[in-house]
């Protein structure tokens, strides 16, 4: 008889449930029907990558925001990571444009001229139908977790350090780490 133990079943369980948040985040309603959101999982080496870049962002000269080297400390206690993001440089159906104006320009015409830059995290401009694409797929990624009882947190800080890594092609990333443990390691952070 195969004996399984507890961290064996949780490593397991982590694995499971994140291929079904991605199920979901693929599935999550999208702004005009059309999605430009996409996911890829990180273990292991990836992972330690991505916690060893967030440093790197904090070192950064004049870059001293706190939160990267304790979010990197999250990301390499996580049993996993799961990144999230949306290739947002170009409007939701161009050849029917809302023109709503929410990124800033009065026309998905002059929204698709605009030059897109990367700043120190991500890419822009970008539409504001991509960005709530984006929000929407990480509420439902982050209650799909909660409920298979993984532990999770959304992170800016690994997401604008993905991006620097190329983990994912998107213009703005955001990360989901997933823990099993007997106490939420992303509840008491300092």
């Amino acid at each position: 008889m195969a004996i399984l133990t507890s961290k064996q079943a949780e490593q397991e369980a982590v694995l499971t449930a994140a291929r079904l948040i991605m199920a979901a985040v693929t599935t999550s309603p999208k702004t005009r029907g059309v999605s430009s959101i996409s996911s890829v999982l990180i273990q292991g080496e990836e992972k330690d990558r991505l916690a060893l870049a967030m440093e790197e962002q904090f070192s950064k000269k004049g870059r001293r925001l706190e939160s990267f080297p304790r979010d990197a400390q999250n990301i390499r206690r996580s049993a996993a990571a799961l990144l999230i993001g949306v290739k947002g440089t170009l409007p939701k159906k161009p050849e029917n444009p809302l023109n709503c104006g929410a990124c800033g320009y009065s026309s998905c015409a002059q929204f698709i001229r605009a030059e897109k830059k990367r700043g120190e995290d991500f890419t822009g401009p970008l539409c504001a139908f991509q960005v709530m694409d984006l929000g929407i797929a990480l509420g439902v990624a982050a209650k799909m977790a909660a409920e298979f009882n993984i532990d999770n947190r959304i992170l800016y800080t690994a997401g604008a350090a993905a991006m620097t890594l190329g983990l994912l092609e998107a213009d703005m990333i955001v990360v989901l780490p997933l823990s099993i443990s007997e106490k939420n390691i992303f509840f008491d952070r300092k």
